[in-house]
């Protein structure tokens, strides 16, 4: 079919053959009679002659005065063939040129990848020549048109996709980005939230590119606002082309840039003065100047040049502070992108304070994080910045540092970008400030863990922290001295990104297990509630993996200390605690001795069963009772509590909690089995049958 609309009215003759070929079954004499005359009607006018051949001598053997029961040109059955032969041969005919769409395709893919855009269009025009309702040719030669400028062509063939295939995401996706680049911001939102109707689970994608419509729109009324104010003769609009007109020429000393940049940085006052920089080549004017080039790539240390450098990132500064072109504009600029992550280990302090302020400035905006990543060196700029970290020239410079740091680990694509250099750039300089923390660090440490931390939340990232055994170490010496130093606003975040780290199984954790809780165990007994919870939190995780260091805080006393927990009011410290005594009493028997000496008819548990709502406190109070029956008289202690009670409560509640379930069944049991006199409170509350109905739940 050479166009759309015949495949089109195609589809709609054959919707009108099935009624006539019904019409042609009809008892109805008179339907039958007007369905031959149509259907002749539709063979005279195929397009393309039959291949077969009809005989139309027929001998009427019909009696006079009586109607027709044959076709004029044949039989019923012979129309059908002929139907059913044309539709055959317009299938093969099909799939052939389908064939040829389709390597044509390939071809025009195989163009675009080689940017060759002309050659790719070539290609999927020749493929829509062969059929015209083949989607990926629109869409594809949409994306090559909009490589080439052409929006409206590319418009158009979206809108062709969408005939094809109303959902196409593609399409959309497409034709928003024509619409952009032809400023038509409104329409182009329109394409880009049609997606996400579409799809829901690409809202993020989506809203990047509703974010860059934003970024153009604002761009252009800058822009405008900006030649305004340059037409009406404001003194600043005027005084910054001038100003640029100076600073361009060449051969200058250092020192006439220099003044003439900071005289710059003055003049640009507003977003008028920022835009104007920019129309007028600003960006290429400065980042063109040898001598200021040269300085920026610190190929002299000269102390005027220093100073020049200095000036320079004072103006980018100035620039490009709350103006998204322009941050743009500069990290795409190629000196910038080749200096300035080296000028944040320069030797000059003012040098390096500059350059801090300045990625300090795009860290504070996704749009702004979004440009770094996608063109600095990912690996050489966290090794930089951790490097300021480790050894700072000011303690400002420290701070800005570790506040970028943290910042860009917010960012998916940051993370991804350290996977491969995570040791080098990141843990070597972490862990050497866990095992050296001073004074001079106490005040970065906390918001460097965070932002480890938040690098954590990445699988990988976690997975390669876990299996370091210098991380551990470190954390073990850190928390030693920040114990003995009482550093607490060290030691409450560190805790936290320990517990992060050691719900990964790993030999490395459990090398270092006893050890490190060994000295949490320590801080059981310490003044603040949080570092206590958190503390409680590391034992809760640690010990799972090593049991040597369950015996050691065994019988370093943890059960008493556990026990205070329990009584409280604070959810997460009831969570560890019962957690860690579960751990300890179903691997030491002194343990379950102890908690009994403590708790002998153990109403701190049968409290925790009758009050949490939370599955992994209720699940483990259960073992952990379950636990504690098998000391010989704990079950006969319990007669006449609201033991049975509370266990069947859990047995019998939400079928989605099986580890509750399990747990509580489990302790009913035992409980039964080592005091048969439990049976009868349970007969009497139906225990039977409800403990029946969880034997499938316990394997």
């Amino acid at each position: 079919m050479d166009k759309l609309e015949d495949f089109e009215s195609f589809l709609k003759n054959v919707d009108q053959i099935s009624e006539l070929v019904k019409d042609l079954k009809s008892s109805d004499v008179a339907i039958q009679q007007k369905a031959i005359e149509t259907a002749d009607g539709y063979i005279a006018e195929l397009d393309e002659p039959c291949r077969t051949t009809v005989n139309k001598t027929t001998i009427n053997t019909n009696i006079p005065g009586q109607p027709s029961l044959g076709l004029q040109n044949g039989s019923p059955d012979n129309f059908m063939r002929i139907m059913e032969r044309d539709v055959e041969d317009r299938s093969l005919r099909r799939m052939e040129k389908a064939n040829k769409a389709h390597a044509l395709k390939d071809k025009g893919n195989e163009a675009y990848a080689q940017e060759d855009y002309e050659t790719a269009v070539k290609y999927y025009s020749d493929g829509l020549a062969e059929l015209r309702d083949i989607q990926p040719l629109y869409t594809n030669r949409a994306q090559a048109y909009i490589k080439l400028g052409k929006y409206k062509e590319a418009i158009s063939d979206c809108e062709w996709a969408l005939k094809c295939n109303e959902g196409c995401i593609k399409a959309y996706l497409h034709m928003g980005k024509a619409y952009l680049a032809l400023k038509k911001y409104n329409e182009s939102r329109n394409c880009f939230e049609k997606m996400v109707e579409i799809e829901p689970a690409r809202e993020k994608m989506v809203k990047e590119y509703l974010d860059q419509v934003d970024l153009e729109e604002e761009r252009q009324s800058q822009e405008i606002n900006a030649m305004q104010d340059f037409v009406m003769g404001e003194t600043n609009a005027i005084r910054v082309p001038v100003l640029l007109e100076k600073l361009s020429r060449p051969g200058q000393l250092p020192m006439f840039y220099c003044g003439g940049l900071e005289t710059l940085s003055l003049a640009v006052t507003d977003c008028t003065g920022q835009t104007l920089f920019r129309l007028n080549n600003g960006f290429s004017i400065i980042g063109s100047n040898d001598t200021v080039r040269s300085c920026l790539l610190q190929e002299t240390k000269d102390p005027g040049c220093q100073e020049l450098c200095v000036s320079a990132l004072k103006l980018w500064r100035v620039i490009c502070c709350g103006n998204d072109e322009n941050q743009k504009m500069l990290i795409t600029c190629p000196v910038i992108r080749r200096s300035i992550v080296d000028l944040v280990t320069a030797e000059h302090v003012a040098v390096r304070e500059e350059c801090l302020a300045l990625l300090s400035l795009y860290s504070q905006t996704p749009h702004g994080r979004r440009l770094v990543i996608d063109n600095l060196n990912g690996h050489k700029f966290v090794r930089n910045i951790m490097a300021c970290i480790l050894k700072p020239k000011k303690q400002q410079q420290q701070n800005t540092a570790v506040k970028i740091l943290e910042n860009f680990a917010a960012e998916n694509k940051f993370c991804l970008q350290l996977k491969g250099v995570l040791k080098d750039s990141v843990i070597v300089p972490f862990t050497t400030l866990l095992a050296n923390i001073s004074e001079s660090n106490r005040q970065v440490l906390p918001s460097l863990i965070s932002a480890v931390g938040c690098l954590a939340r990445d699988d990988v990232i976690r997975h390669n922290l876990a299996h370091d055994p210098e991380c551990w170490k470190a954390f073990v010496v850190a928390i030693r001295q920040c114990s003995a130093s009482d550093y607490k606003e060290i030691l409450y975040p560190m805790l936290g990104l320990i517990i992060n780290l050691s719900t990964i199984t790993s030999p490395i954790i459990k090398e270092h297990a006893v050890s490190l809780c060994a000295c949490t165990l320590g801080l059981l007994r310490d003044s603040d509630g949080g570092v206590i919870t958190r503390a409680t939190g590391v034992l809760s995780t640690v010990l799972p993996q090593s049991p040597e260091a369950v015996q050691h805080v065994v019988q370093g006393g943890v059960v008493r200390l556990m026990l205070p927990l329990l009584k409280g009011t604070g959810q997460t410290a009831t969570k560890y605690a019962i957690k860690t005594l579960t751990l300890c009493t179903a691997a030491s028997q002194s343990a379950r001795e102890e908690l009994v000496q403590c708790d002998k008819k153990l109403s701190v548990l049968r409290r925790v069963l009758a009050s949490s709502c939370d599955e992994m406190v209720s699940g483990n109070a259960a073992l952990c009772l379950a636990h504690l029956l098998e000391l010989e008289g704990i079950a006969s202690r319990l007669l006449g509590t609201d033991t049975v009670r509370l266990l069947l409560r859990h047995a019998a509640g939400d079928a989605k909690r099986t580890a509750v379930r399990q747990n509580a069944a489990i302790a009913l049991g035992k409980l039964c089995r080592f005091e048969p006199r439990h049976i009868h409170k349970l007969r009497e509350l139906h225990g039977l049958e409800i403990l029946h109905s969880c034997m499938k739940v316990i394997p």
